[in-house]
């Protein structure tokens, strides 16, 4: 066993460098993933999961611990992944740096670099939610710390811990954002040392549905919603804020710059935002449409590079939350209805995660789809990533189970052998077989409706 996980560190450590190098040039991206919750009983296994997410154009996962069948369902998938340690974890791995050590060494190193695992989440909201393991938090993410150093992945994975809003006393102003004084000096300014002199990002969960539906009268939907109506200014900075998700992360920019004015060159990503689709009778604003504004709204915003009022032309890099409703989850209707895609990986509405492009007709949703005859076929659009393409091919194919026995050398959909072809017969039969309902001919983006049939010599596309 030993022996095998010594020569897992050591492959590990051929790609570091370049995995590395890689990051670094890509730093700075505007970037839009998803959190990759598992509450539920009724989820495809992470296999079908990873070759759905790529199959959608999703480029980073976070997910809430580090189960060992989900880190191999996203190897070799290029997709990024950020893993978490469980808060009950934290005392162990703050007393025992063995313990650190074999868990990075478990579920990390001997999973790196096949899956990209770019970050460890260590605890969630710990100030906010687990008082009793406060003093744990920074002890264990210095052990985590240590043994990826030992291991050479530091450069690789960094180690930082998700916060609440709630850590802030004062949120408006923005510029006068304020930390709880009970952690402000003996807890989050270590922390903030410690990212900072890690080369570590601050994870902060940013809600704007919370604020919303603790104080509609005062705070406006269309504000909540990235629809405002007119500008909000901070009277201290003259700054003109015109959402209410930039409000809260300068906010939260500002208390730390409280502590110390270096921490303005740390960087913030979100490390979970979203919108319910469906709440309790007393949680305003909970609908699809909203959700559907909400979250399309935020990623045009994310991928403007766009940046905040304190912090412009600055990538923050975002993590939707979630990617499924999770039924198992506990609290208020909301919590089980914040999903992008139903168990059956059916849209709950449409989002394009690079555009922001989004649609909330309600259950599920797909691109206008052209008016006129009834024989309406799917095809792959041109000039999309091949990449991508190949993974929607795969799905279609694969989880979603479109009749693909015709591709087969020698059957009669064989040739035109490329790529475009091949995927095009696949999402149509996807999209005939589940008898071309909204949300069918999506593929992340990467499939069209076309009226004008694609059938060339012995090969016929079905229609209805």
């Amino acid at each position: 066993m030993m022996g095998e996980m010594a020569r897992r560190l050591r492959t590990s450590l051929l790609a570091v460098c370049m995995v590395a190098l890689l990051r670094t040039a890509t730093a700075g991206v505007s970037s839009v993933g998803v959190n990759y919750g598992r509450i539920a009983d009724n989820l495809p296994d992470p296999k079908t999961v990873a070759q759905f997410v790529v199959s959608q154009g999703i480029g980073k996962v976070k997910i809430y611990d580090s189960n060992a069948a989900v880190l191999q369902a996203f190897a070799h998938t290029n997709v990024q992944l950020i893993i978490g340690l469980p808060n009950e974890n934290l005392t162990t791995m703050a007393k025992d740096t063995s313990a650190a050590y074999n868990w990075v060494a478990k579920n990390v190193a001997a999973f790196y670099p096949a899956t990209q695992i770019t970050g460890i989440a260590v605890g969630n909201e710990v100030l906010s939610t687990e008082p009793t393991l406060v003093g744990d938090l920074l002890g264990a993410m210095n052990n985590l710390h240590s043994a990826l150093v030992n291991m050479k992945l530091d450069g690789a994975v960094k180690v930082s811990t998700p916060h609440s809003l709630s850590v802030l006393v004062n949120s408006y102003p923005p510029s006068q954002g304020k930390f709880n004084e009970t952690y402000a000096s003996t807890i989050i300014q270590p922390i903030l040392n410690f990212l900072y002199t890690t080369g570590s990002y601050v994870m902060v969960n940013v809600y704007p549905f919370f604020a919303y539906k603790g104080n509609p009268a005062e705070v406006a939907l269309n504000y909540a919603l990235f629809q405002p109506t007119t500008q909000v200014k901070d009277p201290a900075t003259n700054l003109q804020y015109s959402c209410l998700f930039d409000a809260q992360v300068d906010a939260f920019y500002s208390a730390m710059m409280a502590l110390n004015v270096q921490f303005k060159n740390l960087t913030i990503i979100v490390t979970e935002t979203g919108w319910p689709t469906v709440g309790d009778q007393n949680e305003l604003g909970s609908s699809i449409q909203n959700a559907a504004l909400y979250n399309g709204n935020l990623v045009k915003h994310i991928m403007s590079g766009a940046g905040t009022p304190l912090k412009p032309n600055f990538a923050i890099e975002t993590y939707l939350f979630a990617l499924f409703n999770e039924n198992k989850k506990p609290g208020p209707a909301s919590e089980r209805n914040y999903g992008l895609f139903y168990p059956d990986m059916k849209h709950v509405y449409k989002l394009n995660f690079t555009t922001g492009e989004q649609s909330s007709n309600g259950g599920t949703s797909s691109p206008t789809q052209p008016k006129g005859g009834d024989a309406r076929y799917c095809l792959a659009k041109a000039g999309v990533s091949e990449n991508q393409l190949q993974a929607a091919l795969d799905f279609a194919c694969g989880p979603g189970g479109a009749n693909c026995q015709p591709l087969q050398p020698g059957q009669a959909c064989f040739e035109p052998n490329t790529l475009w072809a091949h995927a095009s017969y696949a999402f149509n039969s996807y999209f005939q077989k589940n008898h071309r309902k909204q949300g069918t001919c999506f593929f992340g983006g990467n499939a069209v409706v076309n009226t004008s049939s694609p059938s060339s010599g012995s090969c016929k596309y079905p229609t209805q």
